[in-house]
């Protein structure tokens, strides 16, 4: 209990600093959030002003530009120069043609004409003649002179550029005599006590250049920013509310924008009602996000709540889920992960203590596990599983680790002393499995194969030692199960020359290396060569020849066998070709006829080779037969309704024949020649030989005795009623080429010799019966 308690105080303190951490860090993305989004809204509303701002001022710098033009419409005439120059002044033209005609016409408020000394020869105000015209310019002229000045090219730098929009327009009018030597200025300046659009333009011919005397004279013009003004303003922006006031207006929704004259002075301020696209964030997005935060601060607090009530069943679950990770479902044992790390820990340890200890690794394997799910099922392996586990783990000395890394591999790592220590080991493991396994009510009788490997004589890492065990477990399988054995260097030379020759396989399989000899089988009446049984073969370049038995293992193992399987069938149908009058027997092998679709590839090859499929027979054995699955069925009666014969081969070796004779169809059974050698000698045998002819003649399928190796074994076969015959008596499997000539021989010389000798045996054995 007090062990428990100090263990809960540290986890409720480290699950408060959690919270406040949480809350902290919650309270300030929920302010981060909230302030981008303000921000966002505010920004996008101040850039909109801004925009709008250089808008209006754009707008304003045009009205310059369309006074000027305005103002080009007689300033670039030769009338108006001859005028401007007569003297006496003729009014009543200047009166006609400037004054009245730019107050009716275009409303300005004041036009002046100012001669080559900048003096005012002529004013009009508000559409009236000044009969003192230099009067009342110098009412203005604080004003009126800066732009006159900057007509004339001295241009002051204080005064803000309004006109460039009209002098970019003038270059296209530069064939135009007025437009080359014609200077001008327009600002917006306070004229009055009112803001107002100045302007002035040298009066300058059009055509004829010789009518100019002198320094031209100027035509200033002066337009009050009123309200009708600023309205049209307003109207090419489309602010319809666009006005310019001395001083700023307090309405809802408009802005004031203070306002400069160009030279600086403030003359009012800009009013107008702006675009706000940033209302849509800081009005609708805004409050949500704030009641999202709210929501999501409430739900976090919510659910540490629910987190600090909770804080000791996640402990104890943490706990739990710690050992499951190092350890077995099924059995509760450690597992592979937890095995490394235990054997690394005792590797650790015997490098420090450097003394002559030994680390043993033993892999446990049970042996033939698959058939217990296969007849009984999955939960009774699980059962068995379960029994092992116990009776492995009390054979074990207390100090020992036993680990179980799936299916029906264990695993065991001790110390020792002795270099006897492994095999005291191997001999308990072993012990543990001579008692039978009591699994739902059955007793059940199990072996297991064991391999050692022991540190450092077998290697001085985990990944060394397991596969070094792992080795010399499948060497215990190899040699038949059921026994224990200790790594040793050849082991590993044989898995690697297993290795190699995957290897080479792989290669000779791409390269088409491999060839097939054919073995003939001679028909007991007449002794006539009915067919050949196609075999593979092996001739390697430099190891030469390389049995079946050495090279089928290590192909099924590796996966080749699908490939390998397809490789005779095509070989086969090719050179069949050559022997029209003989049948071919070909091997299919378990995996082979699970792994490929069998009818698929026949009927290819049948169609490629034009191969009538009655001289085909497909070999299985009962491997292919163990499950006897609605699958196995449809294959073979697939295969059985091509044409093709299908026979079922090394029969009598199996578990349960005779049942395949009932649930399957075959067209010859092949006896196995365990049973055929030296049958002359056995009665026992030839008794089962000839239960199994009179079996298969009755089922109408023909019988076949492999192995027949002497002249003895023959004559028994024949006299028992087996239909053909196979084996070395007659000849060993040759290549393709030298078929014919065998089939010649044996016609010719070998089947009448037999034949009679077959009749004298059988007078013999007639007689002793």
């Amino acid at each position: 209990m007090t062990f428990g308690g100090l263990g809960s105080v540290p986890y409720k303190n480290n699950l408060r600093r959690l919270t406040l951490v949480i809350g902290a860090v919650l309270t300030f993305f929920g302010l981060l959030l909230l302030a981008v989004v303000a921000y966002a809204g505010w920004s996008a509303n101040r850039t909109a002003i801004e925009r709008e701002r250089q808008l209006v001022e754009n707008a304003l710098d045009q009205a310059v530009s369309r006074v000027l033009n305005e103002e080009k419409a007689i300033a670039w005439w030769d009338d108006a120069v001859v005028n401007a120059q007569r003297r006496p002044l003729d009014l009543e033209w200047i009166e006609t043609n400037i004054g009245v005609y730019f107050y009716e016409t275009y409303g300005h408020d004041e036009m002046y004409l100012v001669d080559g000394d900048n003096r005012s020869i002529y004013a009009n105000i508000g559409g009236e003649l000044q009969r003192h015209p230099a009067v009342a310019y110098s009412r203005r002229a604080n004003v009126l002179d800066q732009v006159v000045m900057a007509a004339r090219g001295q241009r002051n730098d204080a005064l803000r550029l309004r006109d460039a929009a009209f002098t970019a327009d003038q270059q296209r009018y530069s064939f135009l005599l007025g437009a080359e030597d014609a200077s001008w200025s327009g600002h917006i300046l306070t004229v009055g006590g009112q803001p107002a659009v100045v302007s002035a333009m040298a009066i300058v011919p059009s055509v004829d250049a010789e009518v100019l005397v002198g320094e031209p004279h100027l035509m200033v013009s002066v337009v009050q920013m009123d309200e009708d003004f600023m309205a049209a303003v307003g109207r090419t922006l489309l602010m319809p509310d666009l006005r310019l006031s001395s001083g700023p207006m307090q309405v809802d929704g408009m802005i004031s924008e203070p306002f400069l004259a160009d030279d600086g002075t403030p003359i009012g301020y800009l009013n107008w009602t702006p675009r706000q696209p940033g209302n849509f964030l800081l009005f609708f997005i805004l409050p949500l996000v704030a009641i999202g935060v709210i929501g999501a601060g409430w739900l976090t607090w919510t659910m540490i709540g629910r987190l600090k009530r909770a804080s000791t069943d996640l402990a104890e679950r943490e706990e739990q889920s710690r050992h499951q990770a190092l350890h077995d479902a099924l059995s509760g044992l450690p597992n592979r992960h937890h095995f490394v790390t235990r054997l690394q820990d005792q590797l650790d340890a015997l490098i420090q203590q450097r003394n002559n200890g030994r680390v043993v690794v033993a892999y446990i394997d049970v042996d033939r596990f698959k058939d217990i799910n296969d007849t009984m099922g999955h939960q009774a392996g699980d059962a068995l599983i379960m029994a092992v586990a116990q009776r492995l783990q009390s054979s074990i000395a207390p100090e020992d680790f036993l680990s179980r890394f799936g299916g029906d591999e264990f695993a065991v790592v001790c110390r020792a002393n002795r270099p006897e220590a492994a095999e005291e080991l191997a001999q308990r493991l072993r012990k543990a499995f001579e008692e039978s396994f009591d699994v739902y009510g059955q007793h059940i009788r199990m072996t297991a194969s064991i391999g050692l490997s022991m540190a450092p004589d077998h290697g001085a890492s985990p990944e060394e030692l397991m596969r070094n065990a792992d080795i010399a477990l499948y060497q215990g399988k190899n040699k038949g199960r059921d026994c224990a054995m200790m790594f040793s260097a050849d082991m590993a030379a044989e898995v690697e020359q297993r290795r190699e020759i995957e290897l080479e396989l792989h290669a000779a399989l791409e390269g088409k290396a491999l060839q097939l000899h054919y073995q003939p089988l001679v028909s007991c009446a007449g002794g006539r060569v009915t067919g050949v049984e196609a075999l593979l073969r092996w001739k390697h370049p430099t190891k030469g020849d390389i049995s079946p038995a050495v090279f089928v293992p290590i192909a099924e193992e590796a996966g080749l066998m699908p490939a390998l399987g397809a490789f005779v069938l095509e070989r086969a149908f090719e050179e069949a070709k050559l022997w029209p009058d003989l049948d071919v027997a070909i091997n299919l092998s378990p995996v082979q006829f699970r792994h490929v679709d069998l009818p698929e590839l026949l009927t290819e090859l049948k169609d490629r080779y034009a191969i009538d499929p009655r001289r085909i027979v497909l070999e299985i054995t009962e491997g292919v037969l163990m499950e006897t699955s609605d699958r196995n069925r449809q294959i073979l009666d697939s295969v059985r309704g091509m044409g093709f014969k299908v026979a079922l081969d090394d029969f009598g070796t199996g578990y349960s024949s005779l049942r395949y004779l009932c649930d399957f169809r075959f067209d010859k059974i092949k006896i196995d020649r365990a049973f055929v050698t030296g049958i002359h000698e056995r009665k026992r045998a030839m008794t089962i030989i000839q239960s199994v002819v009179t079996l298969g003649r009755g089922l109408g399928m023909e019988i076949v005795a492999e192995g027949v190796e002497t002249e003895a074994e023959a004559s028994v076969m024949r006299l028992v009623g087996v239909t053909e015959l196979q084996g070395y008596f007659f000849s060993p499997a040759v290549p393709a080429a030298a078929v014919a000539d065998l089939v010649a021989s044996l016609t010719a010389t070998t089947a009448p010799q037999r034949e009679t000798k077959a009749t004298l045996a059988d007078l013999r054995l007639q007689r002793r019966s």
